[in-house]
């Protein structure tokens, strides 16, 4: 229970500090300017949920990254469907607690028309790429935050900045994804702002349940057949 508890809060904090960077912060609405701070924001959380919480659970604080540990066998699928549990309701009380936040500006917040930092395509968000687009991004910057996670981390691989490691590849996938889907990589961190947007943001939040999630296997898979284990 320890280690659930360990990635609810880590995911909660992502979802509150990344998606806060966009709405409360404003960044959202400053692009190009605003991809690096908002990068910065999600990768530096990460990195720093991974020194936190990462003696105690790993720190995975996406159920991506536990697909990927569990099909690269270094986790038990018991553990496994804890840790989704637990970071998908995670993701959803940081998203609430965001709203609670927002709701609290003397001008109050139109959820449903300025969002939460929520991920999409098409006109949704960005620069209007199509679903294809979209499906390829959050699987290739999903496969690739896997593997550096899966290798930062391994038995041979392992360092000790690795959380430092981890966090700025988060960062710097931004840079070229974010005006795609908003950058996903993460099934929680999708789902928690579309619960509280719905509308297209909720009808679209499949593809990052999905996508990613098949990414994060494949990454186990090739660290499973020692096709990339040190």
């Amino acid at each position: 229970m320890k280690k659930y508890g360990a990635e609810f809060l880590g995911t909660l904090a992502l979802v509150l500090i990344g998606c806060g960077a966009i709405v409360i912060g404003g960044f959202g609405s400053s692009f190009p300017l605003g991809i690096l701070p908002i990068g910065l924001a999600f990768g530096l959380t990460v990195m720093a949920m991974a020194y936190g919480i990462g003696p105690i659970s790993g720190g995975h604080v996406n159920p991506a990254v536990t697909v990927a540990v569990l099909v690269s066998g270094r986790m038990t699928g018991r553990d496994a469907i804890g840790y989704i549990v637990a970071q998908l309701i995670g993701a959803v009380a940081g998203a609430g607690l965001l709203v609670l936040i927002l709701r609290g500006r003397s001008q109050g917040y139109d959820i449903a028309g300025d969002g939460l930092g929520q991920n999409g395509w098409g006109q949704a968000v960005g620069d209007g790429y199509g679903l294809a687009a979209a499906i390829a991004s959050e699987f290739v910057a999903t496969l690739l935050f896997a593997i550096v996670i899966l290798g930062a981390t391994s038995a041979k691989g392992a360092t000790p900045v690795a959380g430092l490691a981890i966090g700025l590849t988060l960062t710097v996938l931004h840079l070229p994804f974010v005006n795609v889907t908003g950058l996903s990589v993460n099934p929680a961190r999708s789902l928690g702002p579309a619960v509280f947007v719905g509308g297209g943001a909720l009808a679209q939040v499949w593809m990052f349940l999905v996508v990613p999630t098949l990414a994060g296997a494949v990454a186990g898979w090739l660290f499973r057949s020692n096709a990339l284990e040190p």
